[in-house]
């Protein structure tokens, strides 16, 4: 499975959002997309600090 990009998770935390705004939602659906959200924005911090540490590896070896 092919890891996702990092634009793609923040376009799906801000859809997600977009939905959490929804006055019509219900407590369970909004838990529910609360939920992927965090997931998503902690999978997109994960590839940013990847990342970093990658142009800090590269840095170092010059």
């Amino acid at each position: 499975m092919a890891k996702e990009k990092f634009e793609t998770k923040l376009q799906s935390a801000k859809e997600i959002l977009e939905t959490l705004m929804n006055p019509e939602i219900t407590l369970q659906e909004s838990v529910k997309a609360y939920e992927k959200g965090m997931k998503e924005l902690s999978d997109a911090q994960k590839m940013l600090e990847e990342a970093k540490l990658k142009i800090q590896n590269i840095k170092t070896e010059q």
